[in-house]
């Protein structure tokens, strides 16, 4: 299994108290440790990749609002520090990196351990941490540079991923699946939010939520729509803030709850699957919870 990361990611200084925080990386890499894995650099991303989602407008206005110290705010929870676009840029940079390496077959699974986030970017709008969609970028690139022709994203992380519904309302040779806490930042991903082509299937879940109902609701609802869409490439925003000690949600998932999520994607995806690290703000619960999704999906390809 391959991990992409980067140091400039590091470079993404959030303001002190500000739940994402550069110390992230060092968890997620504590609950990698013992794990075999292959380690991978995330290439700078061009930022034509950038504008596969993305227009040229907004992609120079976050380019030019990057402070030469300190930090400049893009919204109520969104701040831009100096390393803040090279991290964004390594951030899209290893989405497609991986994407590239499991659709040649050099590896049946991908990890991107960047910063920052990238769900919550909508078209023209940076958001709850996130400044470009670097999942739907990767979808993009998988559909439009290697001419694939379904692909499909689950969300699981504990908000919506109302940026990538978003870029992705649009397209019809994707199926997004999401899993989420509701009511919740950012409010969206009702039932009825369908995509333009019927191709979007929200699952809002209730506030106390656990890890037996959720894998109920997988097993009821967007494993079998996986499966009925047979996607070529599946790419996860893998956010860990669903986990019961997590600060800034109130669904009750266990470390474990990620590891059968990492095996029932796994083979519904039939052993092709990029992963994407979303949230997940319990430093402790995060190293535990991307230990065993990761874990799973390198035993699976073993």
């Amino acid at each position: 299994m391959l991990v992409f990361s980067h140091a400039d990611c590091l470079g993404h200084v959030t303001p002190p108290g500000h739940p994402e925080r550069v110390e992230r990386l060092a968890a997620v890499e504590a609950g990698l440790a013992g794990i075999v894995l292959a380690r991978c650099d995330c290439p700078l991303a061009d930022e034509a990749e950038v504008l596969r989602c993305h227009p040229a407008a907004y992609l120079a206005r976050v380019k030019g609002a990057v402070p030469d110290q300190g930090w400049a705010q893009l919204d109520g929870d969104t701040f831009l520090a100096p390393g803040s676009f090279a991290a964004a840029l390594r951030a899209v940079g290893g989405v497609c990196a991986a994407v590239d390496a499991v659709v040649a077959g050099e590896a049946g699974a991908a990890f991107v351990a960047a910063r920052p986030p990238g769900h919550h970017a909508e078209t023209a709008r940076a958001m709850g941490f996130c400044l470009f969609g670097s999942v739907a970028v990767g979808v993009k690139r998988a559909l439009d540079h290697h001419g694939l022709s379904r692909v499909a994203v689950v969300d699981f992380d504990v908000h919506h991923g109302n940026g990538t519904q978003d870029l992705l309302w649009q397209e019809e040779r994707c199926l997004f699946a999401s899993s989420h806490q509701m009511p919740l930042y950012p409010g969206t991903g009702g039932a009825e939010d369908r995509g333009a082509f019927g191709q979007m299937l929200n699952l809002p879940l209730r506030p106390g939520t656990g890890g037996a109902q959720m894998r109920a609701a997988y097993e009821r609802a967007i494993l079998p729509a996986l499966a009925d869409w047979r996607p070529e490439l599946l790419i996860v925003s893998a956010g860990f803030d669903a986990h019961r000690d997590d600060p800034l949600a109130q669904l009750d998932w266990e470390a474990e709850d990620f590891r059968w999520l990492a095996a029932r994607l796994w083979e519904v995806s039939g052993g092709r699957v990029v992963s994407a690290l979303e949230g997940g703000y319990d430093l402790a619960a995060l190293a535990e919870s991307a230990g065993a999704y990761v874990g799973e999906m390198a035993r699976r390809e073993a």
